[in-house]
């Protein structure tokens, strides 16, 4: 009996050459590329696992055993998981770190990895990267980091969380449709070839959410990165 094999592909690609590759949940993941200089980078995570959740009570909901947070624009990373509050009764959820979960059984989620990109930008620079790309105040020194805003980038409708921010360094990732996909790479590497910016692998990632060890009540932030 043939069985097929599934093989998952990002919808985006950078057109340079993987120094290192591993294969995950049927995904060929780049871990680092040639030649990716000293930053800024940008870093492909589609394959990374991502819901939408969506309840009415959904404060009372634990995603993965994860809070919600309390305010739209808030966020949560817990244990691998950034949860995202949107609205009244939606948040998003990315699994940036760990091994990959499955999809609850609960109604209210729903498996969003194959339909969209999440792509991050980190290192030195970015807010001039972004700057160049949006306007969204992504500097705005209200918002305590990790937050959440929603609206254009490239003209694109996404959701972007400000990771970590020091100056114009830190990290922003971002998330939108995958038909946008090719066309985001391309305006952001433009956008970002002025200030040195290259493509890196997931590997890059894991040094970019370790830079940020406090732990916030409502943003709050705890490190168990696998």
């Amino acid at each position: 009996m043939h069985m097929t094999t599934i093989q998952r592909r990002s919808p985006v690609s950078f057109g340079a050459r993987s120094a290192r590759t591993e294969n995950s949940n049927q995904w060929t993941v780049v871990l680092e590329y040639e030649h990716e200089g000293n930053g800024p980078w940008l870093i492909d995570l589609s394959h990374k696992p991502k819901w939408d959740l969506q309840d009415r009570n959904i404060v009372k909901v634990k995603p993965f055993d994860v809070s919600v947070p309390q305010k739209p624009g808030s966020c949560i990373f817990d244990r691998g998981f950034l949860v995202n509050r949107m609205n009244r009764t939606q948040a998003s959820i990315w699994h940036l770190s760990g091994d990959a979960s499955e999809t609850p059984s609960d109604p209210a989620f729903t498996d969003t990895t194959e339909a969209t990109v999440l792509l991050a930008i980190t290192g030195n620079k970015v807010f001039s990267i972004a700057e160049k790309l949006t306007n969204l105040d992504l500097t705005d020194s209200k918002l305590e980091t990790p937050f959440l805003l929603q609206g254009p980038f490239c003209h694109v409708p996404c959701q972007l969380v400000v990771f970590s921010r020091n100056g114009l360094d830190g990290t922003v990732l971002l998330t939108c449709s995958r038909g946008y996909g090719h066309d985001m790479v391309h305006a952001i590497l433009e956008a970002g070839a002025e200030f040195g910016l290259r493509p890196s692998g997931q590997e890059r990632l894991r040094k970019a959410l370790s830079r940020n060890t406090s732990i916030k009540k409502d943003s709050k932030f705890i490190l168990s990165l696998s």
